[in-house]
């Protein structure tokens, strides 16, 4: 059946689902960017996806408004009505398409549960007399198959994307924006259920190869992380670090699902296809948020030799010049790198600032030791590193209080000729699960940092 503009402002008829589906994310995305748009360069506000169901976080009442807030909820109001009149006439047109009460349009208008009934509502099939030119082309291959999906290895992959990758933007929405949980749920449980589940669908109408389907599982997650990137939730920087901890996940996730088809057939059954998506991953979240294990502490050592005495090596070890700009990938891809240190004081209490790229590392002296030993804890962190995102600046919940820095030290020891050999220690944290994959990275980016400030003060100290 034929839609034009005009059938979308009239209630009467019936849309199919996959017509529906791709009208419904378009609409979305020219809704949400518009709304971004206004709220951002006319009101000066941020603008997320969550502002949907909170529009004012800050407001209780709607008779406590301010009249700025009066007018940007009307504003953003009159802009809403011409989309909400849509959704609700195509919603009705496809709950009749599927035989369903036109009643159940007032699931259109319940926060989250919204999301859920739209995704139902692209899955749920046409009646009988409405889809027997579809089964007349797909013939069903075989007893408990799919018949509701298509036959094609293209249809059947967008329809596994279509499903898999929304229910995952929501459970991991749930647990990095809602749980503030970045562990075993998010990294490991997610990508595999997303691979296992994608290749699940991919495969349900009938058999696929297992590349077709380790391919399918593997895009899922990938189609993931671009919509993270693409609706300012995460920076491409982070989303590279998980992607190969995430990636094989996905990939054996679809390879368990593609030896189970082999083995027996599944049947048609949209809620089994989601249900290790929608049970596993969020429940894995919930319990880390639950029972909250304390982040580990690590230890990074590096070293450097200088041709300099440890006199002269303490005084730049103390409060260091200002450093060149990087020229590392890794620094200039938005990881914090240091610029120059200045104390306050000498001796145990005074105060050393190391100040960063994203602020300023603030040290009280706890052993002065010269010119062998300098220690210091730390009592304020700045931010590990600046997202690159298209956007002008996001701020993901794991750049506050997931990577603590708990203290350091410098140590000198005598060489023979005259020479320093300069150690540097940080002792931090980070609530990253799999903490065993995340020290990976962060002992390698708190091992060039090191290199940084210790390369730094050999030259000074050689130059001096």
């Amino acid at each position: 059946m034929k839609t034009s503009f005009r059938s979308w402002l009239r209630p009467s008829g019936t849309i199919r689902r996959g017509r529906y589906a791709v009208i419904g994310l378009l609409g979305f995305a020219v809704k949400h960017n518009l709304d971004r748009a206004l709220a951002t360069l006319v009101f000066h506000r941020d603008w997320s996806l969550f502002n949907y169901w909170i529009p004012l976080r800050e407001t209780v009442r709607i008779t406590a408004l301010q009249p700025d807030q009066a007018r940007f909820l009307g504003t953003m109001l009159a802009l809403s009505l011409p989309f909400i009149w849509i959704g609700v006439t195509l919603t009705m047109q496809r709950l009749r398409s599927a035989g369903l009460s036109p009643y159940l349009v007032c699931f259109f208008f319940i926060p989250f549960l919204n999301l859920l009934f739209f995704l139902v509502l692209c899955i749920v099939p046409e009646r009988p007399d409405e889809s027997q030119q579809d089964l007349a082309r797909f013939p069903p291959s075989g007893p408990g198959r799919a018949n509701w999906l298509p036959a094609s290895a293209l249809g059947s992959a967008a329809a596994a994307i279509l499903i898999v990758v929304p229910t995952g933007l929501g459970i991991a929405l749930l647990g990095a924006q809602i749980l503030k949980n970045y562990g075993w749920g998010l990294f490991v449980a997610l990508p595999y259920c997303m691979g296992f589940t994608a290749t699940l669908i991919y495969g349900a109408r009938r058999p696929r190869t297992l590349l077709e389907s380790t391919g399918v599982a593997c895009l899922s997650v990938l189609v993931l992380g671009g919509l993270l990137l693409g609706l300012a939730f995460e920076g491409a920087i982070c989303l590279l670090m998980a992607a190969p901890l995430a990636v094989p996940l996905a990939i054996f996730g679809g390879f368990c699902a593609h030896r189970m088809q082999r083995r027996r057939s599944l049947q048609a059954d949209a809620a089994a296809f989601l249900g290790v998506l929608l049970i596993v991953s969020p429940g894995t979240e919930w319990v880390e948020h639950v029972v909250a294990r304390p982040a580990p502490v690590f230890v990074v050592r590096s070293s450097i030799d200088v041709q300099a005495n440890p006199e002269e090596v303490w005084r730049k070890v103390v409060a260091f010049s200002e450093i060149e700009p990087p020229t590392e990938w890794l620094f200039r891809a938005g990881i914090a790198y240091p610029v120059r240190a200045k104390i306050s004081g000498t001796g145990v209490g005074a105060e050393r600032r190391c100040i960063f790229s994203t602020g300023a590392f603030v040290e009280p002296i706890q052993v002065w030791d010269e010119p062998r030993l300098l220690k210091f804890s730390v009592t304020s962190n700045p931010a590990p590193m600046e997202e690159w995102t298209p956007y002008s600046h996001i701020e993901p919940p794991h750049l506050h209080g997931f990577l603590v820095s708990e203290g350091g030290q410098f140590q000198l020891t005598p060489l023979p000729g005259g020479g320093t050999r300069l150690e540097g220690t940080t002792w931090y944290r980070h609530g990253l699960f799999p903490a065993a994959y995340w020290r990976l990275w962060s002992d390698a980016i708190i091992h060039r940092i090191h290199m940084r400030v210790l390369t730094h003060i050999r030259d000074e100290a050689e130059r001096k």
